[in-house]
């Protein structure tokens, strides 16, 4: 459910019939979620995503043709601001900090119980990282050895962008972020872009369990 007490419309992207029609019916059974379109493909579901421009997209890895990551670059190329989420069998941690560093919010596996994928996507539209404990245990642990390899180093950041990769940290939306600091939502995109560039991530999620695992979430 958003904010304004609509319904978190979702597009759901994936090869599979059978898990779609399924994916469907779960969001049927929740009155915070309203199923906005489906697509077979990559290609069909960017079209499909720009069309009706969703709240949330659920998305496969592994798709015949454009690949899930293919898809998830294509989406934030065209500037689709909804929140993405790769659902896929996939638990290997090579997939997991791919999509996350091509723009996912989040990375969730297909055999999970389905009252915890609509927690999950839930923790997603309130603006946090929706990885199950188990897979965000192998993306930080990749993250840690990159980390330790790159020499990340918290002391390049300015106290205000600190304080801003504490709210990442603490999962808070740009908005969120925005009204806690008393500064202009654009003025946060400027500080995410610039401590992201100092400490070499290339997403706010990255950045997000590095934080976590520094200790910074309060």
């Amino acid at each position: 459910m958003r904010e304004d007490g609509v319904a978190t419309s979702v597009v759901v992207i994936d090869d599979h019939p059978l898990f779609r029609k399924g994916v469907a019916q779960l969001l049927a059974m929740d009155d915070s979620f309203t199923l906005a379109g489906e697509a077979s493909s990559g290609e069909d579901g960017v079209e499909l995503a720009l069309a009706v421009d969703p709240d949330l997209i659920l998305l496969d890895l592994n798709m015949k043709g454009m690949s899930g990551n293919a898809t998830l670059r294509a989406l934030r190329d065209a500037g689709a601001g909804a929140r993405i989420i790769m659902l896929t069998v996939s638990d290997h941690p090579d997939d997991i900090v791919s999509a996350i560093r091509a723009g996912a919010d989040g990375y969730l596996v297909k055999d999970m119980e389905p009252e915890a994928l609509l927690a999950a996507l839930k923790e997603a539209m309130a603006g946090r990282v929706a990885i199950s404990e188990r897979l965000g245990g192998l993306l930080a642990t990749a993250l840690r050895a990159e980390a330790q390899a790159a020499g990340r180093n918290l002391g390049v950041l300015t106290e205000r962008e600190r304080a801003i990769l504490r709210c990442l940290a603490n999962g808070k939306s740009n908005k969120l972020i925005a009204r806690d600091l008393e500064i202009a939502e654009g003025t946060v995109k400027v500080h995410i872009k610039n401590l992201l560039k100092k400490l070499s991530f290339r997403s706010r999620v990255e950045a997000a369990i590095w934080a976590v695992e520094n200790g910074m979430r309060s």
